[in-house]
């Protein structure tokens, strides 16, 4: 047995559909055929402190400032030049990037990450370093119209939205499709993220974003 369900129905044809009930974020009044991602990733935060062995005895901002989307991990900063009252760092990221040059006593403001090195009453030597060691918390695994841009999981998408849902002020419960065929002329997505962006991601899951004339059945 096979069936066709024309555009601009959501649903195209017979391939097995899997739904779950899932908690939509807050944020945003959601329609049937958006497409969704889960909130996997929570806040970040990041804890500064020198290494053991420094000669100099200044000090690192004990609690960075770290913004949305920051790569998590431990970052590194050795001192480069050191000189009286003053000095600078170089900056690396987990992956041993070179991502700057910090100055002593001059606030750092870049790549995600705001902090200080303060001077101590003893002057910094080379190779003198501090860490900084950025962690997520667990996202609250909620569900959000998938963004490509998005650095809290939902850039991934994993579901699609079976009825109309969502608030700006409250989360919901709703029904989604886990598995499935659909009319691409049928979905959503944020702005600037097209169908194009998440079809391999989808079809991994066996998720599928079909035209109207190009229906998914099972015979």
């Amino acid at each position: 047995m096979s069936e066709t369900i024309s555009y601009p129905n959501l649903i195209a044809g017979t391939f097995p559909r899997q739904t779950d009930k899932v908690i939509i974020a807050a944020g945003a009044n959601l329609v049937a055929g958006a497409i969704l991602g889960k909130i996997t990733v929570g806040a970040l935060s990041a804890v500064g402190a020198a290494v053991a062995g420094n000669t100099g005895n200044g000090t690192i901002t004990g609690a960075p400032t770290v913004a949305a989307g920051t790569k998590p991990g431990t970052y590194r900063l050795v001192c480069q030049e050191p000189y009286a009252d003053k000095g600078t760092f170089i900056l690396e990221d987990p992956d041993g990037i070179t991502l700057g040059v910090v100055t002593v006593g001059t606030a750092y403001s870049a790549n995600g990450l705001t902090f200080t090195i303060a001077d101590g009453s003893t002057d910094f030597a080379a190779g003198d370093s501090f860490t900084i060691t950025v962690t997520a918390a667990a996202g609250s695994g909620q569900y959000k119209l998938c963004d490509k841009t998005a650095t809290d999981g939902s850039q991934n998408p994993c579901a699609v939205l079976a009825e109309d849902a969502g608030s700006v002020s409250a989360v919901a419960y709703a029904t989604v499709y886990k598995t499935g065929a659909f009319n691409s002329g049928a979905v959503s997505l944020a702005t600037g993220t097209v169908a194009a962006d998440v079809k391999a991601a989808l079809e991994a899951l066996n998720i599928y974003l079909v035209t109207a004339d190009n229906n998914v059945n099972v015979c």
